[in-house]
């Protein structure tokens, strides 16, 4: 077998299919005698709330109106903690929580089915700030003694003695907001019933083996007779590893015994799909005259939203990054994933790794900055070699090219001959 592929121009499996638009995305199928499906969602961010579905279901051409009470096995899911609801029984807890879905023989008389949807809502104090959520006297998301999901640590040396020796020191905070993938394709999906039974979900997904376990769960049916398909995805980026439309639609086909398909609109996508997690990052960034990093203490607050999805795993990187590519032997890290009644955040590329440089590259800058010396060369003296040591211990000891990056950009951009007297010219 050749494996000398680096550098080789390599055909990619779907390049063809999709250049010529012969790809076959979710929203493509169409089944004959299928219905549509339209989901109701929240307007409130917090809310207890009751439905009348009576009206609605004397639309024409409306046939069903799911709601919590249809859910056949477990009302929740979510990759981590099944903490979502597959529509929302009493309580909402941000806007766009799904509380019905609304099943017809067309997509005009699905929206129709639901303007007519009578929603009661009694709005109850939401948490929009993750530092304010993690009080005790904060509103709480779920039930519970606490907002926060999770609390990761880093703690490396003596960082009070180690400020102590530090001659020049840099605190500052930084905020990075929540961010959406907007993906080219919106969601999309059908299900339908095959012969023996075998519920059928085609959508565009990152996890189908998750949304088969969870689906499965949700329809209280084991996950042999739940089938996942994954057509042509246009775009993820992490937005597509939770779960969106899937239990819908498969709710959806097994009680009307009809093939269902639904589409969402763009709006509706920024309101059903996780999002980055904002972070507010305080730092403390402690050198020696000569340029030497001594110490860091770093409290990064993410906020989750309503929902945790991949919140441990997000800000557990975060923290293991908070010192980025730099060798310090005194640190201290507390990393949180806290619950608010915002938009849920969940994977997005980089997956925590993205929003700390922010604040590790802009402490780098000022610290060079108060000591009169170019930021390159203050970066080159604290970058990893092999032999350094991580923030959480672990010992580089293969290559690590980083001094020759740098010095590569260096030569193209020739900053340390513009540099002069602490500004870049």
């Amino acid at each position: 077998m050749k494996l000398d592929v680096v550098g080789k121009s390599v055909i990619r499996v779907d390049g063809l299919s999709k250049v010529t638009g012969k790809a076959i995305y979710p929203q493509d199928i169409y089944m004959e005698g299928m219905l549509y499906g339209k989901t109701l969602r929240s307007t409130k961010p917090h809310a207890y709330f009751k439905l009348d579905i009576s009206e609605a279901l004397k639309i024409d051409g409306v046939v069903k109106i799911l709601t919590a009470k249809d859910v056949p096995g477990l009302n929740s899911h979510g990759v981590l903690f099944k903490d979502h609801e597959v529509l929302c029984n009493k309580k909402v807890r941000r806007v766009g929580d799904p509380i019905a879905f609304v099943v017809a023989e067309s997509e005009k008389a699905a929206e129709k089915g639901l303007k007519a949807i009578k929603v009661e809502y009694e709005e109850i104090e939401a948490v929009f700030d993750p530092s304010e959520a993690m009080k005790d006297t904060a509103p709480q998301v779920h039930d519970g003694n606490s907002n926060i999901v999770y609390h990761y640590k880093i703690r490396k040396g003596n960082i009070d003695e180690a400020f102590k020796a530090c001659d020049v020191i840099v605190e500052n905070e930084y905020y990075v907001p929540m961010v959406d993938h907007v993906f080219l394709q919106p969601e999309a999906g059908i299900a339908y019933i095959e012969e023996d039974g075998t519920i059928v979900v085609a959508v565009a997904t990152q996890y189908p083996h998750f949304d088969q376990i969870e689906v499965a769960e949700a329809m209280g049916v084991p996950t042999e007779k739940v089938k996942i398909i994954n057509p042509a995805v246009g775009g993820a980026f992490g937005g597509r590893e939770d779960i969106t439309m899937q239990i819908h639609l498969a709710m959806a086909t097994k009680i009307t015994g009809k093939p269902v398909k639904a589409i969402y609109s763009r709006e509706e996508t920024f309101e059903a799909h996780c999002k980055r997690h904002s972070v507010k990052m305080k730092y403390k960034t402690g050198a020696t005259k000569e340029g030497k990093l001594l110490a860091m203490e770093a409290i990064l607050i993410g906020d989750t939203g309503a929902y945790a999805s991949w919140a441990i795993n997000v800000m557990r990187k975060a923290g293991v990054h908070a010192t980025g590519p730099y060798e310090i032997p005194n640190v201290k890290v507390d990393s949180y994933s806290i619950y608010t009644n915002n938009p849920f955040a969940g994977a997005m590329r980089g997956f925590g790794a993205t929003q700390v440089p922010i604040a590790y590259e802009q402490q780098m800058d000022i610290l060079a900055e108060k000591l009169n010396m170019d930021p390159v060369t203050f970066r080159l003296k604290n970058i990893f070699k092999v032999g350094s040591e991580t923030a959480t211990g672990q010992l580089i000891d293969e290559s690590v090219p980083l001094d020759r990056c740098i010095e590569e950009v260096e030569k193209k951009m020739n900053f340390i001959e513009r540099f002069k007297g602490g500004v870049a010219q």
